[in-house]
């Protein structure tokens, strides 16, 4: 690890004023991905601001705006905290089982609900110095294009970069339409929709989100959803626990009368370099009814755009496969 120089940030302000005036400076919350990328050389930060004394953990019902009736969880929150919430667990239970899928109980005591929005690849060539990565050194190729990529993307990738995303609990706010809060240093707030809010590699995989340097996640809000009760985050994965997902599938079907679906809303995790909504398997469910027949033809359309690897080929029929199976699940109300 390299030196760095430390400060503990007393509010939002100071903290986004701080950061703001070093472009080699990070934000250290709850610690659990950026400590390790430091120990491996990957983050070469030159200072660290302490946010994790900031009061930015409140979870609270939205009473105005576009996601009135909806929930505010505070961006400096705890996953586990944010898991267990009667609230979420209650109105949003898909994001309850994404945030429980993920890592381990000890590392959901720690990691932040904004943090959690932030952590980088777990692609093995990010992670290796001595490899080229257009992520960790722009310009210096990438090492998985030609190289060992089980684990890589199948939507949205490019020729710069082929790494996936690796949270779960994005998965789930992609699906329910999560609104990122913001604030930089000029005290300024912003709104970011959650799909505008991580990119696709394209020539600049260095960049993981379309935050500015020094801007800082307060909030992540939820507008009111229709699907509490047929929702479901289905993870595929090489061992049953602390592994990344090879495909998962984050799913909510709203319904109406006669087994209509009303609305779908599907992301799939493990798949491309951000969360990627499943947009054509949604509008090609909207207003059929939830069958088998219609499940699995959403889910071709979706993954008839795949382009897979030399070494991935089989998460297309995994995601179709996948993405049948959280409908069914979601439909069941979270039952096989």
């Amino acid at each position: 690890m390299r030196p760095f120089t430390y400060s503990r940030a007393n509010d939002p302000a100071s903290a986004t004023k701080e950061l703001a005036g070093n472009p080699n400076a990070k934000f250290l919350a709850g610690g659990t991905n950026l400590i390790d990328l430091m120990k491996e050389d990957v983050e070469r930060p030159s200072a660290i601001v302490d946010i994790s004394g900031l009061r930015l953990t409140e979870i609270k019902p939205i009473a105005a705006g576009f996601a009135k009736g909806g929930l505010s969880i505070g961006g400096l929150g705890k996953n586990t905290d944010a898991a267990n919430h009667p609230l979420i667990r209650q109105n949003y239970p898909l994001l309850t089982q994404a945030i429980l899928a993920g890592a381990s109980g000890q590392i959901r005591n720690m990691a932040t609900n904004g943090g959690n929005l932030l952590q980088r690849t777990r692609c093995p060539y990010f992670y290796e110095v001595a490899m080229p990565c257009n992520k960790r050194e722009p310009g210096s190729g990438c090492g998985a294009l030609e190289g060992v990529n089980r684990l890589h993307a199948i939507f949205g990738a490019s020729e710069k970069c082929v790494a996936v995303y690796p949270s779960d609990m994005a998965i789930a706010l992609a699906a329910l339409d999560a609104i990122v809060k913001v604030k930089n240093a000029s005290g300024q707030e912003r709104s970011i929709s959650f799909t505008d809010f991580h990119r696709l590699p394209g020539d600049t995989p260095e960049r993981d989100t379309n935050l500015a340097h020094g801007e800082l996640i307060t909030s992540i809000d939820l507008p009111p959803n229709k699907f509490a009760d047929k929702s479901y985050y289905l993870k595929v994965r090489d061992r049953a626990s602390y592994a990344f997902a090879l495909i998962s599938v984050a799913a909510g079907l709203e319904m109406g009368s006669g087994n209509k679906i009303v609305q779908a809303r599907i992301a799939m995790g493990g798949v491309a370099h951000k969360p990627w909504r499943a947009l054509k398997a949604e509008q090609f469910l909207a207003g059929k009814e939830a069958t088998a027949e219609n499940f699995k033809r959403a889910a071709d359309a979706e993954m008839a755009d795949a382009k897979p690897l030399e070494h991935n080929k089989f998460k297309v029929e995994l995601g179709n496969r996948s993405i049948v199976l959280a409908l069914q699940m979601a439909m069941n109300g979270g039952k096989a």
